[in-house]
């Protein structure tokens, strides 16, 4: 059985998660412009998994060997790293930051739904729906409506680019519910990752060599080469490391959280880093997300019934 209501560690790792993640949207929209998106796909998780082997033997950690283990770890790295990550540097191509994240913010709507259909202990409750509901809204004020206009009735190439941001968005909900097993199973959070992030690169080495033929690319520019290590480094290996850890102790649902925050994240990022300004919107929107974050979480609406009825 997992918590249904977040610790304040586990709060304070998903922002912690939310950062980096909406850092990860920052660095994409950089190097999708010298590098094609399989190609960034494969150097992600491939600097992910070299990064966290080298974590995995110095810290003394045992090294996953059991091959049933391993086919899981294949399933988890397809479903987590090599579908959404494609569909996403893809839509990417073709459509901003801004909106790729609203879209992507439907998956804790993917994931509730699915964790209720499959998990005992997650189920889907109306507070829950209601929840979600309002962080989406917030979402959206947060981007800004207009963004929603660039949704045409035509199958045009923007409007493929949106479909398969969601197609993302459902993927990972699926990779979510799957990764609960783990924990079942004994398997720490940075074995989880390693196994994932390998296995995805092992997807991924032949298919980007035959289609993509890396070898031949003109040699990208310094800051490519420097935000693709923050990429694979930070918003993939430290990231996902928080991801399995909030996952183990809190669940499905609470996890998928992050994407509702990641536009949060990706706004103070823009603000700090690139000098955006910051409209009257963004705080409403903010409010919205974290009134939608209360309700899924429960405590708030306790206390709150508590007091009015003792």
């Amino acid at each position: 059985m997992i918590n249904q209501s977040m610790s304040a560690n586990d709060w304070a790792m998903l922002l912690l998660l939310s950062l980096l993640w909406g850092g990860s949207f920052f660095f994409i929209s950089i190097v999708v412009t010298q590098l094609p998106p399989l190609t960034i796909v494969l150097l992600r998780v491939g600097i992910a998994a070299v990064t966290l082997w080298v974590i995995l033997i110095f810290a003394g950690y045992e090294i996953p060997k059991s091959l049933e283990l391993w086919r899981w770890f294949f399933i988890l790295g397809l479903l987590n790293n090599v579908i959404p990550f494609t569909l996403i540097v893809w839509g990417q191509n073709h459509i901003g930051a801004g909106l790729a994240s609203i879209i992507n913010a439907t998956t804790p709507l993917f994931t509730l739904f699915i964790a209720g259909a499959f998990l005992a202990d997650e189920h889907m409750t109306p507070q829950k729906v209601m929840g979600v509901l309002i962080g989406l809204l917030g979402v959206t004020i947060l981007i800004g409506p207009e963004s929603l206009l660039d949704i045409g009735p035509t199958m045009t190439i923007d409007t493929m680019a949106q479909l398969a941001i969601m197609g993302a968005a459902m993927s990972y909900g699926f990779a979510s519910v799957f990764g609960r097993r783990f924990k079942a199973m004994g398997v720490t959070p940075l074995n989880t990752v390693v196994g994932q992030v390998t296995s995805a690169s092992i997807i991924l080495l032949p298919i980007v060599v035959i289609f993509e033929q890396p070898h031949l690319l003109t040699n990208p520019s310094l800051h490519i080469w420097l935000s693709m290590l923050c990429l694979g480094m930070f918003c993939t290996a430290l990231g996902y490391i928080l991801f399995f850890r909030i996952l183990a102790s809190s669940g499905a649902n609470n996890v998928v959280l992050v994407t509702l925050l990641v536009p949060v994240s990706a706004s103070f990022l823009s603000w700090l880093i690139l000098g955006e300004q910051l409209h009257g919107r963004y705080f409403l929107g903010m409010a919205l997300i974290g009134l939608g974050l209360a309700a899924i979480d429960g405590r708030l609406w306790k206390y709150f019934k508590a007091a009015i009825h003792p």
